[in-house]
């Protein structure tokens, strides 16, 4: 009757990205195959101190599994309080009695099921030769992208990256460069990291846009994880008429994706959506259709990733050995 305590040290020693990869491949094969209950995220929102806390469940039908998470995004956190601006905690459900089977971290869970959910996307929407990367924001989502992007892309020759820390980007680029042996470069500013790049990261929580659709090459994908709640862009408006979009979950993005803020402006509206990507891995809809076409992934987050991850790291757990056993309910 107890349940498994897994601390983040314990997530960051089960979880690789390749598996987490083809686990969060598979729930949004699922999705698309609408054998998956995913209610939309609830939100309350911390006004006075600039944050959110959001809860996500999922159960996964086919799959038999069922998971919630309860996460934060306080912007802030890590100038006033040294601490990430997501962190997370997942709970992993027995669901044939509704018993915990586990707790977990799950900040860094977050950022690698965030990484790949990019990376299956590319798999579909960036030309296979991508060589050059651009990225807005160099903070740990940043680096989860790169990480994931690597397993797909095999030809990547440059990753330019911008941030408007300079510490933050030279504390990148070193970081990215030992840990992936790829030619990592700092740029000053936001048209010099996206101007020719055939892959573009946008990774920063602006309420101000960032990125002109201008300096977007023809053929680029774009992955556009930066925006998480009502209000939040990192686009100006000459994008939206230029992109083939392909949103994670329709109702979550058109409520704090990307294409928050374009469709309340009425730049777009729910047709000039091509597809949710579980479609496209199911099957249902094509991908990339042209080496010209310019496509973007707008990601939220949705629980299916977080389902298929933590249970990954359970079953990770329980193979090696790894965690606290507790027990709540004993009298």
């Amino acid at each position: 009757m107890g349940f498994l305590l897994l601390q983040e040290r314990d997530i960051k020693t089960l979880l690789d990205m390749k598996e987490v990869i083809d686990v969060v491949e598979l729930g949004f094969r699922e999705e698309g195959l609408g054998r998956v209950q995913l209610p939309s995220k609830t939100y309350l929102y911390y006004g006075k101190h600039n944050g959110d806390m959001r809860t996500m469940p999922c159960y996964m039908e086919e799959l038999d599994i069922s998971a919630i998470k309860v996460v934060n995004v306080h912007p802030e956190n890590r100038k006033r309080f040294g601490l990430p601006t997501i962190m997370g905690t997942v709970l992993l459900m027995d669901t044939s009695n509704g018993i915990l089977k586990a707790i977990m971290g799950g900040t860094w869970l977050t950022a690698m099921r965030t990484g790949a959910a990019s990376a299956v996307a590319t798999k579909y929407l960036a030309r296979p030769d991508s060589g050059v990367i651009g990225m807005v924001g160099a903070g740990v989502q940043a680096r989860t992208q790169l990480m994931a992007l690597k397993e797909v892309l095999p030809g990547i020759k440059e990753v330019r990256v911008t941030d408007t820390q300079k510490d933050t980007r030279d504390n990148f680029v070193e970081i990215m460069k030992n840990m992936l042996g790829l030619n990592v470069v700092p740029v000053g500013g936001v048209r010099e990291a996206v101007k020719g790049a055939d892959v573009v990261v946008a990774a920063v929580p602006s309420r101000e846009p960032l990125i002109r659709g201008s300096w977007i090459e023809e053929g680029a994908h774009i992955l556009a994880i930066g925006a998480d709640a009502p209000g939040k862009e990192e686009f100006f408006p000459d994008i939206w008429r230029r992109v083939k979009i392909v949103v994670d979950d329709w109702k979550q993005a058109s409520h704090s994706g990307d294409i928050n803020v374009a469709l309340a402006q009425g730049l777009i509206d729910r047709r000039n959506i091509w597809a949710e990507l579980g479609e496209i891995v199911a099957g249902k809809k094509e991908g990339r259709t042209s080496e010209s076409e310019i496509t973007m992934f707008d990601s939220t987050g949705v629980a299916v990733q977080d389902t298929v991850t933590a249970d990954l790291a359970y079953r990770k757990a329980i193979e090696r050995k790894i965690g606290q056993e507790l027990n709540i309910w004993l009298p």
